[in-house]
């Protein structure tokens, strides 16, 4: 029973990984450069520039339709998906806590966070 064991530890393990897998990119620590990463805005500005011909699809080519759906909306306080709006103040929430933190906030704070979500601010 013994050599059984001793047979089945001895069997070769199969094996994963290529022995002759090569990388196909450099390393930035060969180069010495860090890679940059461009935003969408200067994506467009180069693809802009470009001459490409009428056929050919890119990102400012691209028109899609409005969404039937609905928008999809953010408490104001933690960036949580909010199921709520405050009526008084118009500022969305998710938990009752977060409540109690609009109904609290002055009048100042509640219009630059209506502000900075692109609302308009309440009158009266």
């Amino acid at each position: 029973m013994v050599s059984e064991e001793v047979v089945e530890f001895n069997k070769k393990q199969p094996v994963f990984k290529n022995p002759a897998f090569q990388q196909k990119f450099r390393l930035t620590t060969t180069t010495g450069k860090k890679r940059t990463w461009r935003s969408l805005k200067q994506v467009l500005a180069q693809e802009r520039a470009l001459p490409w011909p009428s056929e050919v699809v890119h990102y400012s080519s691209i028109n899609a339709p409005p969404s039937f759906r609905p928008a999809k909306k953010y408490s104001d306080i933690s960036g949580l998906s909010a199921r709520y709006t405050d009526p008084q103040t118009k500022l969305y929430y998710a938990t009752a806590e977060e409540f109690a933190t609009v109904r609290s906030l002055p009048m100042d704070i509640t219009a630059g966070y209506l502000a900075l979500r692109g609302a308009s601010s309440i009158v009266g």
